[in-house]
């Protein structure tokens, strides 16, 4: 059995969601996997309210398990909170740097976040580039955005119109199943 850890914040979590262990997307994506036949455990190291720094300090318990592919879903915390996206992407990179360092063969993923342009302006370019930029440098398979679909669709989220609906999550699940089918 292979292990597959989805790591962020809580996007990856499940914030708000009455049963996250079974309507996460990570936990839905598990279905799929189960559902298929295949060698691989999910296990969700996401966290809420999770930054890069934050991730990075806790990264080293998660990766005394072996991990043979790694997703990534960190950052919107760090912009919510001003850390600049020069230091949100250094930190996304050790993340990175660090978990190819201990599984050199394990398969990366990253899954991209976005805030509209309106809302940050030049700061909101920066933070959506980051992305891209890490998942080409890092050869990693990447979804551009992870709330496609989802953000903005009242009937998709929770309350707050920040985290994903149980339904939401379904979205989420089919749009990151397929790229991440592919590298398994």
């Amino acid at each position: 059995m292979q292990n597959i850890l989805f790591f962020g914040d809580s996007l990856t979590a499940g914030y708000g969601l009455a049963n996250a262990a079974k309507e996460s997307f990570p936990a839905l994506i598990g279905d799929k996997i189960a559902k298929l036949g295949l060698p691989y455990k999910i296990i969700n190291a996401g966290l809420s309210g999770d930054t890069t720094a934050g991730g990075l300090s806790r990264l080293d318990y998660w990766l005394s398990q072996p991990v043979d592919v790694f997703v990534l879903e960190l950052g919107i915390n760090d912009i919510r909170r001003g850390v600049p996206p020069a230091v949100i992407a250094q930190n996304l990179q050790a993340i990175i740097n660090r978990v190819k360092s201990r599984y050199p063969i394990a398969k990366l993923m990253l899954l991209g976040i976005e805030i509209p342009a309106i809302l940050g302006g030049s700061i909101a370019v920066q933070f959506s580039a980051i992305y891209p930029q890490l998942a080409k440098v890092n050869k990693m398979a990447f979804i551009p955005f992870l709330l496609k679909g989802v953000a903005g669709q009242k009937h998709l989220n929770l309350w707050d119109r920040l985290h994903p609906s149980a339904e939401g999550y379904k979205v989420v699940a089919e749009l990151v199943w397929p790229e991440l089918k592919r590298i398994l």
